[in-house]
């Protein structure tokens, strides 16, 4: 097992990497950006960046022995002070106003030409990815199986431009969809709008479908949800989520589906029909 560093951004997932590489016994560098809080870091071996001293990481990174890295949880793309950028930097900055799927294949490339390869958090946490079918004790219905139809159609085109990885449908109405803001800013619009859309009030509530965008490097970014997630699309009134099966992420798998149950949501992992 190659010594990894960890970028870690918010959510649950860097956490779980990093408490998976110790019990491993794996080396491991937990790297926190300035500005992103990781309030669990205390216990794991940290490297504080910046996104204007690139270099210095790597050089850190290089003495440490990685020779892996892996991209985890959400990031915003960084307001930099052009000023003091150095060499790596520079060359990443060029690809920062450019889609999600451009800027991380642009951050991939730069950590490879420093002989630092990309992995995937999936190679780690294989027990992640969701399966095919129901989890917990809720099952979509028929109408619910349309929606979400529906919505990976809505979804597969947003990953063609690279735009987001999620829809929200009710009744082959599509509530919304996801961009840069992320699933909790689509889930809060469906929350604050979607009543007065929904054609039939007493019909389907409406599901929430996340799936890589089809031109993604799966070695990150792929889609993923957790408790925080289940209790956001309770709130927006919906009957469930489903996700792209073996090609999304539960993250906490035992308390999602326990919140999910709770509220009366569904979880499921879609297979996409070929036709």
């Amino acid at each position: 097992m190659k010594p990894v560093a960890i970028i870690a951004g918010a959510g649950l997932l860097p956490e779980l990497l990093a408490n998976e590489c110790r019990r491993l016994g794996r080396v491991y560098v937990v790297v926190q950006f300035q500005g992103i809080d990781l309030d669990w870091a205390g216990g794991h071996h940290t490297e504080v960046a910046e996104f204007e001293r690139l270099d210095s990481l790597f050089d850190r990174l290089i003495s440490a022995g990685c020779t892996a890295v892996v991209f985890a949880g959400a990031m915003a793309r960084p307001r930099v002070d052009v000023t003091r950028l150095d060499a790596s930097s520079t060359r990443l900055l060029t690809a920062i106003n450019s889609g999600d799927d451009t800027t991380l294949r642009a951050a991939a490339d730069l950590f490879e030409s420093h002989g630092i390869l990309v992995e995937a958090a999936q190679d780690t946490l294989p027990d992640l990815l969701i399966e095919a079918g129901v989890l917990g004790q809720i099952s979509p219905t028929v109408e619910d199986l349309d929606d979400i139809a529906r919505a990976a159609e809505i979804a597969s085109a947003l990953g063609r431009v690279d735009v987001g990885q999620a829809a929200v449908v009710a009744q082959g109405i599509c509530l919304g969809v996801e961009s840069i803001q992320g699933t909790d800013a689509l889930l809060r619009f469906v929350m604050e709008t979607a009543v007065a859309f929904r054609p039939n009030p007493i019909a389907a509530k409406g599901v929430l479908f996340k799936a890589p965008k089809s031109i993604q490097d799966r070695r990150f970014d792929l889609p993923a949800i957790g408790p925080d997630t289940v209790k956001a699309a309770a709130k927006a009134g919906l009957a469930g989520i489903a996700l792209a099966a073996g090609q999304a992420m539960i993250l906490d798998r035992a308390a999602t589906v326990a919140a999910a149950d709770q509220t009366g949501l569904f979880i499921y992992g879609h297979v996409a029909k070929v036709s």
